[in-house]
């Protein structure tokens, strides 16, 4: 039996998708990749960068596009919507289970190998993990379409260059691959099929801390600390919050600021971290010891070129290096609901917040913000709006069951 252990950090930290995958594990013993097609050494793909997550389109034996979630903290490709299934014409599949940290079980299929493409990338022996019903609900957390999570399988064979300011990935062969110019070289180390580096933290009370940390593409958060509770505590000033959701229900923790994190010559300063508590440190038996993630949050600042096969990882400061580190000012957490994404609901509201104190509930639909309606703007708007500017006033628009009301919500900097 092999433990495949899959963790999510999305929604800036506030979102984590969390479950082992026990099984005798088909995914390991085969050679799985993908490589460029012919003779190319370089290829260009688009992507779209929604609540914190890397997301490109690909095909699936021929079907599709769907929309895949780069994520360098999955071991295992997954597909979380059961739809798929009979979209892309599966000739056999068999049956697995999935147990969550407390025990329960999930069960998923595990596929033949798939032919899977992106522009003028293919793969090769390739299969996936399918999950039978979707427990994560991506979709209505970004507002559109997501089918699944792509990770090693994809990074193993290729350098991946992730251009963040203008929302392309160069893909090369590693022989061919353009380093970053003026860039800075990371050591990178893959275990158990996710990359980890070595880097120093500094605490707000001046304590400098070594920390391996893994690399997650997939973890919307700046950073994420493990073991922190119990080495030493929180700092000072910090909130509880609700780090997630998993199979097994919400991961709790706290959300606070460490003074200085470094990356090779580069310096981030205050940067917004979470510290799960010490119940999730205890169940999650990670197969690889680390101390926690490094999250997009950190890595879009930098134009980033991934190389798994010379173990480096190149970084390059981007335009919006010295934006300050940013957490929610409102409270509440919200998403997407209705065939068509349109409607935003408030998920949960956290007590004696201001969403709280205004006097919004869960199951709450916001329909306009200042006066524009939800339709008219995109969700890195409503995220970017709502952590704005510590004392900031919004004007809300609020369904609840069949009464309208408008109400004001005056953000606050909490950490």
């Amino acid at each position: 039996m092999q433990n495949h252990f899959i963790t999510r950090n999305t929604r800036g930290g506030c979102l984590r998708l969390l479950f082992f995958m026990l099984f005798a594990c088909p995914f390991a013993v085969r050679a799985q990749s993908f490589d460029l097609i012919g003779k190319k050494k370089h290829v260009n793909l688009p992507f779209t960068t929604v609540r914190n997550m890397v997301v490109v389109k690909l095909t699936i034996n021929n079907k599709g596009p769907f929309n895949f979630i780069l994520d360098t903290g999955v071991g295992v490709m997954l597909i979380t919507d059961p739809t798929l299934v009979d979209s892309i014409n599966l000739e056999s599949k068999r049956t697995i289970k999935i147990y969550g940290l407390n025990g329960d079980s999930y069960e998923a299929y595990v596929t033949p190998n798939l032919k899977i493409e992106m522009r003028n990338i293919t793969s090769t022996g390739v299969s996936a993990a399918i999950l039978k019903e979707d427990h994560f609900s991506l979709s209505s957390y970004t507002g559109m379409p997501i089918h699944g999570l792509l990770g090693y399988d994809f990074f193993s064979n290729l350098a991946v260059r992730f251009n963040f300011y203008d929302s392309t990935i160069t893909v090369s062969k590693p022989l061919y691959a353009r380093q970053i110019r003026k860039g800075v070289k990371i050591p990178l180390s893959i275990e158990d099929r996710k990359p980890y580096i070595f880097t120093d933290v500094k605490m707000p009370d001046g304590k400098i801390l070594s920390r391996k940390l893994l690399v997650d593409l997939g973890a919307g958060h700046p950073l994420s600390l493990e073991n922190m509770l119990a080495e030493q505590g929180l700092p000072e000033n910090f909130i509880p919050g609700n780090l997630g959701m998993g199979l097994t229900g919400p991961i709790k923790g706290y959300i606070s600021r460490v003074s200085e994190i470094r990356l090779g010559s580069y310096k981030l300063n205050n940067v917004i971290t979470s510290f799960p508590d010490t119940g999730y440190i205890k169940n999650a038996a990670l197969s690889v010891p680390r101390d926690g993630n490094l999250g997009i949050g950190v890595l879009k600042r930098f134009t980033v070129l991934i190389d798994y096969s010379n173990n480096a990882l190149y970084i390059k400061k981007g335009p919006n290096f010295n934006e300050p580190f940013e957490h929610d000012m409102t409270g509440m957490e919200y998403f997407f609901d209705g065939v068509d994404f349109s409607h935003l609901i408030v998920g949960r509201v956290e007590i004696g917040s201001p969403a709280d104190i205004m006097g919004l509930k869960k199951d709450d639909e916001i329909l306009a913000i200042n006066l524009k309606t939800i339709d008219q703007m995109s969700i890195e708007q409503i995220d970017n709006l709502f952590r704005s500017k510590d004392g900031r006033n919004l004007l809300l628009d609020v369904r609840r069951d069949k009464r309208l009301f408008r109400t004001v919500i005056a953000l606050k900097k909490r950490i």
